[in-house]
């Protein structure tokens, strides 16, 4: 069998994104939790240039960025696929990975570190666009999930970033994902983090508020 060993944070939605890929394909894993201030040796080896997680080493080659190694996993083993099997689709499914990515992962951020209302306010609005985006062009047919009826790459991006997002609802004690204004979006996040394997792999809620309370005035600290 082959060995498949993951480095990661407990409770970063980079390392979730392959934790869920691997448990969705009931891939047996060694779990290595890495700490943030002080990374192993063995992690900075295997990831010289960014010296971050997640990295997942299969059979002693060790692979770096969450959606390369969720694509990675896919192909490797192509049960329970999560791209999908069209090319035009799979490519759709890539840019909205990369959106979630490159736009509302740094909204939500934006988000966490307001460090006053008139930030929040600015980057609830932001969030809102985004939200609204997503809405719109994702969800027309009434898809349960971004695959339809089964998760897929597109779910995965997304989901952990909604993990990180509604952590910060909880430490501003605010709701931006209202039902009202987003129905599609706020009934399949309840779906998602309702799924058997997603549910049974998520960190623990109030302690992820708790270690998010502590990153958050550590980085306001410094600015």
């Amino acid at each position: 069998m082959a060995e498949v060993k993951l480095h990661g944070f407990w409770y970063s939605p980079y390392t979730l994104r392959v934790v869920w890929t691997l448990k969705l394909k009931d891939i047996p894993y060694q779990n290595i939790e890495e700490d943030r201030y002080n990374k192993s040796l063995q992690l900075l080896e295997y990831n010289p240039v960014y010296k971050k997680t997640p990295v997942l080493v299969h059979n002693g080659k060790p692979l770096c960025e969450s959606m390369l190694i969720v694509e990675y996993i896919d192909e490797i083993w192509s049960h329970n696929s999560l791209l999908p099997a069209d090319p035009y689709e799979r490519a759709l499914a890539r840019f909205w990975v990369k959106y979630a990515d490159d736009d509302m992962f740094f909204a939500v951020i934006a988000f966490f570190l307001s460090n006053n209302d008139e930030e929040r306010e600015k980057g609830i609005e932001k969030i809102w666009e985004h939200f609204r985006a997503v809405e719109n062009q994702c969800f027309g047919d009434q898809k349960k999930f971004f695959g339809g009826d089964i998760i897929n790459i597109m779910d995965i991006a997304f989901g952990s970033i909604f993990k990180i997002f509604v952590v910060a609802e909880d430490i501003f004690d605010a709701k931006v994902l209202e039902d009202e204004k987003f129905p599609h979006l706020h009934s399949w996040y309840n779906n998602f983090k309702d799924v058997a394997v997603i549910k049974e792999n998520l960190p623990d809620h109030e302690k992820m508020v708790a270690f998010a309370k502590f990153i958050r005035e550590k980085r306001l600290a410094c600015t």
